[in-house]
């Protein structure tokens, strides 16, 4: 028999599930939060990389303004993107216009995105013991993208703009709801950099590389554009926005966010500020704030229930 110290319902037993609820996610794991301030709803989709476990979901719905937090393992890497124009039914059977990933689904299950799409990539505790980060246009670009590490001195990155609204006709797909690479467009060697230029000495920005990288100047536009466009930082949490610059609310209000300026776009101060504003931060606060609420309420409940437990013990324990 158990000493009486560990029985179930005990002073004992109750302070080590009451710390269980409290301590939070596993020691070493990173939270990334995902933001929506689109006026329509996005659909994330994520794909962990080989040799990295799935995350607790592969895809999920984010209303305007709606915000979501899930755990990332310790040496996790694996990629983020947002689907849009999507057409699900009551049981989560259905597609996107953009960034479907053609699992017929909500969850994606292992599959990426379709492009033309938006990325965001991540390797935790790489080289280093740093994590690794970007916001890749090589696959296209569907929606706006930032992506804000929560520690101080790490720089964000992203896509900022609407690129639907500059994209050449050649590359338009979706009826104008992404915008294509000129490899998923044309097939080329020279934009695919593969073939005869498959290195970063023979492949070179083209026309329509550099039209990505004028407009999001930290975001990578082809294969080979990783000093500009790869950031790392130490061990941290990451917020991730969709459409960083629209307001959920429609601009109703004073308090609707300005749409700054192409030169402000590319401004480090400019793009700090948005970690003071009431986007992202406050959504996630909110979620927080919320979890926390539920996981109290789960603690009260199981020390009632232990508590009964301990004076009616079932039979096995007697």
């Amino acid at each position: 028999m158990a000493p009486p110290s560990l029985l179930l319902g005990s002073p004992t037993s109750i302070t080590f599930l009451l710390l269980a609820f409290f301590q939070g996610p596993v020691v070493g794991a990173i939270t990334f939060t995902f933001a929506n301030r689109c006026t329509d709803t996005v659909w994330p989709g994520l794909l962990s990389g080989s040799g990295s476990p799935p995350l607790e979901t592969t895809g999920f719905a984010l209303s305007p303004g709606q915000s979501r937090s899930l755990y990332g393992p310790t040496g996790w890497s694996g990629r983020f993107w947002g689907r849009s124009g999507c057409d699900f039914d009551g049981g989560g059977k259905g597609s996107c216009a953009t960034g479907d990933c053609g699992s017929g689904e909500v969850e994606c299950r292992g599959a990426g995105a379709t492009p033309p799409a938006t990325l965001a990539e991540f390797t935790l505790d790489g080289d280093g013991g740093k994590d690794f980060y970007d916001v890749s246009l090589v696959d296209g670009y569907n929606l706006p993208m930032l992506v804000q590490p929560s520690v101080a001195g790490c720089p964000d990155t992203g896509c900022l703009v609407d690129l639907n609204e500059r994209c050449p006709s050649e590359l338009r797909s979706g009826g104008g709801r992404a915008c294509r690479s000129a490899c998923e467009a044309f097939g080329k060697p020279e934009y695919c950099c593969n073939g005869a230029y498959a290195t970063p000495d023979t492949c070179h920005p083209s026309q329509y590389s550099q039209l990505f990288k004028t407009a999001c100047p930290k975001s990578y536009s082809y294969a080979y554009d990783d000093g500009t466009s790869t950031f790392t930082c130490n061990h941290t949490d990451y917020t991730i926005t969709f459409c960083p610059l629209s307001n959920p609310n429609s601009g109703k209000g004073k308090h609707a966010l300005r749409r700054p300026s192409h030169e402000q776009l590319e401004d480090d101060v400019w793009l700090a500020s948005l970690k003071k504003t009431s986007g992202a931060g406050a959504l996630a606060a909110a979620s927080w704030s919320a979890s926390g609420a539920f996981q109290a309420v789960l603690a009260i409940a199981v020390v009632i229930m232990l508590s009964i437990a301990h004076e009616h013990p079932p039979l096995g324990l007697l």
